[in-house]
């Protein structure tokens, strides 16, 4: 994929069913309050980390282009 992504969580959407942290362990993390958040807010473009922001129930996970702000997940209609 090559690019750098930048992850955002919205905790206000968040019910922390853990899907992101089992589909990408190392870029997600749950917190005492059973919150996600991404381990590090900018990260290398991954798939898994794609897949974890596709099957959130909630769609409570933004994917944008790190620097551009470009949507990368949800798609822009």
């Amino acid at each position: 994929m090559g690019d750098r992504w930048h992850i955002e969580v919205d905790r206000s959407v968040c019910i922390g069913s853990a899907q992101c942290v089992h589909r990408a362990a190392d870029a997600f993390r749950l917190d005492s309050a059973r919150q996600a958040h991404p381990v590090e807010p900018d990260a290398d473009a991954a798939e898994q980390i794609l897949e974890a922001a596709e099957t959130c129930p909630v769609e409570a996970i933004v994917i944008t282009v790190a620097g551009s702000g470009e949507p990368v997940f949800p798609p822009e209609d």
